[in-house]
């Protein structure tokens, strides 16, 4: 590995202690995701065990609560404490706006999720991030894994020539790609968001640079002629998928939830379990537009 990279990799895994009095918390690899315990997301939590989620949300990224027991209000509730709820696109008639079923059955033809992605990209102020409540697995408990991967160490991985380049330049993301990529045709009353943002931002909270295209919803480097976008386009997701050191696995077991931040995360939704099945609830967080940081 290049010395750049190696630095990048130190950085990351040499944090000072954490200051946790109301969780522990147990880091899943040393880049990436954290599993917490010590709370009941059914109740309402302390001012003081809020600060401590969030302190282990900015430095972990994907934080998984396993054995919860609780309701779409209760779901609800807790993302809340994070942000105004982030609204589900095309909601059915009758059906909460903020809850998005994650269901999968014998009758599926695709799934959501199914490739390396973060939600809604397209959208002027794309997510904050996304609590996914898991109640039903693939039968025999094998499947249905998600995988994560942090898009700060996919910048910084890269050589300081090539994140020098990208620093520049802006993409444009479309919501109808993925409609596109499926063989469908979005409903006539659906506004399709399209939106140029940078290809490499800040994080608002953390200040630090990550990386922002991915495969679904970025159309083109605004700043390239097509044949140059779309080859550097495929390096860049070539390089997200097929290095496992940015990324973190996290196995589904009834009653988990998972809370990843998509401002700095791709996620892929693993679909080995045909034909079984699987059932979940996704609660949603408004974010903000993203910013590109100084060039210099």
């Amino acid at each position: 590995m290049e010395e750049y990279a190696l630095q990048a990799v130190e950085r990351l895994t040499t944090r000072p202690a954490e200051p946790y009095e109301t969780i522990s918390v147990t880091p899943v690899t040393p880049v990436l995701g954290a599993e917490v315990t010590g709370l009941d997301l059914s109740q309402e939590l302390t001012g003081r065990q809020e600060k401590e989620l969030v302190h282990a949300f900015l430095a972990h990224h994907v934080l998984v609560f396993r054995d919860q027991d609780i309701t779409p209000e209760q779901h609800k509730r807790f993302a809340a404490r994070f942000g105004e709820l982030h609204p589900v696109a095309l909601a059915a008639e009758g059906s909460d706006p903020h809850i998005l079923e994650i269901r999968a059955t014998k009758e599926s033809r695709a799934i959501a999720g199914n490739g390396w992605h973060a939600d809604g990209t397209a959208d002027t102020d794309p997510s904050l991030g996304s609590m996914l409540y898991i109640t039903e697995i693939p039968e025999g408990g094998s499947g249905g894994d998600t995988l994560f991967a942090n898009m700060h160490l996919a910048y910084e991985l890269l050589s300081p020539a090539m994140r020098s380049f990208l620093d520049g330049l802006s993409a444009l993301h479309d919501g109808a790609l993925p409609w596109a990529t499926a063989g469908q045709t979005p409903p006539a009353d659906y506004d399709i968001p399209r939106t140029e943002h940078p290809v490499v931002v800040l994080h608002p909270e953390t200040g630090r640079k990550l990386l922002f295209v991915n495969g679904p919803y970025t159309s083109h480097i605004t700043q390239l002629a097509r044949p140059e976008s779309d080859a550097l386009l495929q390096m860049l997701y070539a390089h997200i998928a097929r290095t496992p050191l940015l990324q973190c696995r996290i196995r589904w077991q009834p009653r988990t939830l998972v809370f990843w931040d998509n401002r700095c995360v791709q996620h892929h939704a693993v679909w080995d379990y045909f034909p079984h099945g699987r059932y979940g609830q996704r609660v949603a967080i408004n974010g903000t537009r993203p910013q590109r940081g100084s060039t210099t």
